[in-house]
């Protein structure tokens, strides 16, 4: 059950005039949104032109299929894309009996059946590069190639997800105490006085807590936009408005990962991959402030068959901060799954 979904309200949202500019050239590229029904849920998705190989997109967590704007006209040039919306973000269901890799990797394997027809190349960025590794290994036959965008290889593992973790602070641990109170109805709200990165601003904090309260107020059916932040951290806070935070709960109460074993997984990987990895550091406290550090990457690497590891100098979002050298990766990594063929 396939039908194409405009989403017409989306027009009349109050959003950045990066992100408009950078949508209208999604959509001069040609992507039209869609929507399939998949095991009794919707999944919402963005399909691009046919002129390459299929390539399935996999945003991280918090944000949706529009976080890769800025290199979705560049990659329909050589790529039949499909971006997904995933479980509990965007505009698809939100159901929590589905947010383990386990079952949306399952419904994504269908989604690849029903929709692509035919096995894709699959690029995730943070957890969506999680879902792409659970793809790789359990359904090699749907896989031609994984570009995994720096995900939380072993850090986000229920042994060492705890207050050692930058991402257990700031999101999981905020959605498990947003689902356990009743003071605050607002996510996007709640997030942003409770985020661990708000602690970085020390006496401005308050004032940018007040700011955003105040903007949602005025704008609740509007993303959170925070103007004088970097547009790297507004990314974040852009998909706050459609993100549910049951699915951050999933990781904080380890369900999320349930009969997910990170190392099994990438030994089981046969297809060609590409490790992205970003910067990485530890604070003063022992707290890990990226997806992983070195030697998690090097693991990753070293139990893939076919494995590049890229390490690049910039953020955890690397497709965003850096989308052209994010695209000639992927070009690269067309030839190279051709090549094999």
């Amino acid at each position: 059950m396939c039908a194409v979904s405009s989403h017409p309200g989306r027009d009349s949202i109050i959003m950045p005039r990066y992100v408009k500019r950078g949508m209208k050239k999604v959509v001069q590229a040609g992507f039209k949104e869609k929507e399939i029904i998949i095991d009794g849920d919707i999944l919402h998705y963005a399909e691009g032109p046919a002129n390459g190989p299929a390539l399935l997109l996999i945003h991280g967590q918090s944000v949706d299929w529009t976080s890769y704007f800025k290199v979705l006209p560049a990659l329909s040039k050589i790529y039949h894309v499909y971006a997904i919306d995933c479980h509990g973000h965007g505009h698809s269901n939100k159901n929590p009996y589905k947010y383990s890799a386990e079952a949306m990797g399952t419904d994504f394997a269908r989604f690849i059946e029903e929709v692509v027809k035919e096995p894709v190349i699959v690029s995730g960025h943070s957890s969506g590069g999680l879902l792409a590794v659970w793809l790789a290994a359990n359904r090699p036959d749907l896989v031609k190639g994984a570009v995994l965008e720096d995900q939380p290889l072993f850090s986000s593992e229920a042994k060492r997800y705890n207050e050692k973790n930058f991402a257990y602070l700031d999101m999981s641990l905020t959605c498990h105490n947003f689902l356990n109170q009743t003071k605050e109805t607002d996510f996007s709200s709640y997030y942003i006085e409770h985020s661990a990165w708000i602690r970085f601003f020390k006496n401005g904090k308050q004032r940018i807590v007040n700011y955003a309260k105040s903007y949602r107020k005025k704008h609740p059916d509007c993303p959170l936009y925070l103007f004088f932040l970097p547009a790297s951290l507004n990314e974040a806070l852009r998909g706050l408005l459609n993100y549910d935070p049951e699915f951050g709960n999933c990781f904080y109460d380890a369900t999320w990962h349930r009969n997910f074993d990170h190392a099994k997984a990438l030994e089981s990987i046969v297809c060609p991959t590409v490790l992205i990895h970003t910067k990485w550091k530890y604070d003063e406290n022992g707290v890990l402030l990226a997806a992983m550090d070195g030697k998690d990457a090097e693991k990753a690497r070293s139990l893939m068959r076919d494995c590049e590891l890229v390490n690049v100098k910039t953020g955890h979002g690397f497709h965003f901060e850096k989308p052209e050298d994010y695209v000639s990766i992927l070009r690269k990594f067309r030839s190279r799954v051709q090549d094999l063929s």
